[in-house]
């Protein structure tokens, strides 16, 4: 892997994990399209995720600061985010049964992009169904236990790639009438815990990487965290103008051509 392809991938990585559009789809199509592309295991996509984690901790400080502290202040407002930690925890619970139980099932998915192109269909779809029916005149900012698990549950499938991670989470819950802005922000902060845990897993492959790659794995990295960061100020705009069914066509357009091209 050259250091372009890396730094390429990466700034792939930091648009598509943000923008509802699949990372990973995009990631297993451009790898293909490459031809040369090769990886241990999945562990370039794995630290691009990171860094890309990295973009949210950074984004959300404020939020994620105040969840830590809020483990143990006793003022009102602490009481409101140590009810969102556990909803955090709650939501992270069904995402790891499913990574962990369908890990080696999802990995083999990378090797077909065919079926990638047919699941970004299949995110176009869920993005336009919840732009058509969401709920904006009665919309709530308080979520409950069940969005929780559920949006949980969601984001564990979307470990298939061309399923879109944010797309489908914020999908969901728009889906279940909550507030655009209040999803996108659920969505982001229930990543970390998911890619942190995906990391972890990731950590055995390092060892099998040629000492040379070590700078291109990192510089991809790197790309990722920073066009992630504009990425997500993008997207929290995108949201609050309703402007969902864009993206919509994007995966239809680019799953749509992905199959075109390769069958």
């Amino acid at each position: 892997m050259t250091f372009l392809d890396a730094i390429l991938l990466g700034i792939l990585q930091g648009a598509t994990e943000f923008l509802p559009v699949s990372s990973s789809g995009h990631l297993v199509l451009a790898q293909h399209m490459l031809g040369d592309f090769d990886q241990v295991g999945v562990l370039f996509d794995v630290l691009l995720h990171l860094g890309t984690l990295v973009a949210v901790a950074i984004y959300f400080w404020s939020d994620l600061s105040g969840l830590i502290s809020s483990l143990w202040r006793r003022d009102d407002l602490a009481k409101q985010q140590r009810f969102m930690v556990g909803l955090l925890i709650a939501g992270s619970i069904p995402t790891a049964i499913i990574g962990l139980c369908f890990k080696d099932f999802f990995v083999g998915l990378f090797e077909k992009p065919a079926f990638v192109c047919v699941m970004l269909l299949v995110t176009g779809s869920l993005l336009w169904l919840a732009e058509r029916l969401r709920n904006r005149d009665f919309a709530r900012k308080e979520m409950n236990w069940t969005d929780a698990i559920l949006v949980g549950t969601v984001q564990g499938c979307a470990i298939i790639p061309g399923i879109s991670r944010s797309g489908s989470t914020i999908a969901a819950l728009l889906l279940r009438g909550v507030d655009g802005e209040t999803a996108a922000r659920f969505s982001f902060l229930l990543a970390l815990p998911a890619v942190f845990g995906a990391a972890l897993l990731s950590v055995k492959d390092l060892d099998n990487v040629a000492s040379g790659a070590f700078l291109p794995y990192l510089t991809g990295t790197v790309a990722a965290m920073i066009t992630g960061l504009l990425c997500i100020h993008l997207l929290m705009g995108i949201i609050r103008r309703r402007r969902l069914h864009w993206f919509a066509l994007y995966c239809w357009l680019v799953g749509g051509l992905g199959l075109v091209f390769l069958l």
